[in-house]
């Protein structure tokens, strides 16, 4: 008996060729892609968490014009810094508290590797004492990665938060700092984090590591609670106390910028900050003991972008050196601008007191920040890095440096480039015992005093 074709279509489904099949999978694709890409199938970053209460401080960074353009004939304040992990990445800024120290968050932290002291006895005696291994810090000389590192600085949000069944948690009202550094695991754990990367960052994204750091110091419970140690680590020649943090980082991080020793992380101690002296004002002319944290020596950092400009139109160039020479490899706090007239190269070098000044605007205060010039920057190899590759530069620009800034009697055969401030208050900051005031971009320079400076070496 012969069976109809149709009930035979019917007994055995609906039947789906080529065409039909890819016009299938095209539409479920179109439907399903805005949602990968506005709701991404990857678990949330600690960024993610941190952006649910918190606001990222800082701007973004863009390269200074050859010359400054401005309509003012006024030095001004161009730029503003901060370092929170010293040798890392900075954070720039519109406007800045300024401490004692410096200005508010930087080189709150820095790395250090413990090294043990060599040479070592091949034979030692057991009544003879072993020499100790010590922490000592370490930047971009030794391990020029660290200028790919990241640091994020995030403050409470209260419109974020508000409603956040937390909201009362302690947490959500502190500042925190987020650590990131590109890190891609072998196999096939990798490639899920590349891919991942992807949807949640975009194309140009790669996967990386992310560290959450207090910048509030931890309290004793909190130290106790993380095993954290209190331990000397050594700045230069000084040797400081402070909380050693180490347990926070990931053992990735030193195997990123090739550490072989091991990787501490510490923690300025506000209680047990160092003493500057050497070019800095005494406590007699200062009101107050100039100190600084984790800074090389001096509280502040100025840099001039006409000195800059002036320098780095001498170095020869290749293709390892931006034309340009970029003004974040010195690593100021405090950038300077101005017209050349008003503003020539190295007219810093002869400032010994300067005020930023802020005119009355509508409805806010005049603002003034005093300083004192203390002395020229001696520069080491450090901003022969490029501070977005993190790729060191075999020569320059510290052979220019030392060719063409070789110009204090106290600093022979050294480069110099940018000047050492240390704050200064007025007599009601020191009757109240409140030691701090404002900078913002845009203030004007004023050049209270000028003289000639000579470096003191540590």
């Amino acid at each position: 008996m012969d069976q109809n074709p149709d009930t035979v279509l019917l007994r055995s489904g609906p039947v789906i060729d080529a065409t039909g099949l890819l016009l299938l999978i095209s539409t479920i694709t179109v439907f399903l892609l805005p949602l990968f890409i506005y709701f991404p199938p990857v678990p949330p970053s600690q960024r993610d968490a941190l952006l649910e209460t918190h606001s990222p401080i800082g701007v973004k960074h863009t390269k200074t014009k050859k010359k400054t353009t401005t309509s003012s004939s006024k030095t001004t304040i161009n730029q503003l810094w901060i370092y929170p992990v010293k040798s890392c990445k900075g954070i720039q800024l519109t406007s800045s508290k300024v401490l004692p120290y410096g200005l508010e968050f930087d080189r709150l932290y820095t790395f250090a590797q413990l090294k043990s002291p060599f040479p070592l006895s091949t034979n030692p005696s057991p009544d003879e004492p072993q020499p100790k291994e010590s922490w000592e810090f370490i930047t971009q000389r030794q391990f020029p990665l660290l200028a790919t590192v990241t640091v994020e600085l995030f403050a409470p949000d209260p419109v974020k938060a508000r409603g956040k069944p937390l909201y009362s948690d302690a947490n959500i009202k502190d500042s925190f700092l987020l650590l990131s550094f590109p890190w891609q695991e072998s196999g096939l754990r990798g490639v899920v984090s590349w891919v991942a990367a992807k949807l949640a960052r975009g194309r140009s994204a790669v996967p990386e590591r992310q560290v959450v750091l207090p910048v509030n110091f931890p309290s004793q419970a909190e130290i106790e609670s993380r095993g954290y140690e209190r331990e000397d680590v050594r700045i230069w020649r000084d040797v400081v106390s402070a909380l050693n943090m180490e347990k926070d980082l990931p053992r990735e991080l030193a195997l990123y910028l090739g550490v072989s020793n091991r990787l501490g992380l510490f923690r300025v101690d506000p209680g047990r900050l160092r003493e500057v002296h050497r070019c800095a004002p005494g406590k007699e002319e200062a009101g107050y003991q100039p100190v600084t944290g984790f800074q090389d020596a001096y509280p502040l950092h100025l840099l001039n972008l006409s000195s800059v400009r002036e320098f780095g139109a001498k170095i020869i160039k290749d293709e390892n050196l931006e034309q340009d020479l970029d003004a974040r490899r010195f690593r100021a706090n405090i950038i300077v601008d101005g017209p050349e007239e008003n503003n020539p190269p190295y007219d810093e070098e002869t400032w010994k007191k300067v005020s930023f000044t802020s005119s009355e605007a509508e409805g806010k205060q005049s603002k003034k920040a005093d300083f004192h010039v203390s002395c020229r920057t001696v520069r080491c190899k450090m901003p022969n890095v490029n501070q977005d590759s993190g790729f060191r530069h075999p020569v320059e620009p510290d052979r220019s440096l030392r060719k063409l800034r070789d110009v204090d009697e106290g600093a022979r055969l050294k480069g110099c480039l940018g000047m050492q401030l240390t704050p200064l208050f007025d007599d009601d900051d020191k009757k109240k015992k409140k030691l701090e005031s404002w900078v913002e971009v845009g203030m004007g320079v004023e050049v209270g005093e000028r003289g000639a400076h000579r470096y003191i070496n540590q």
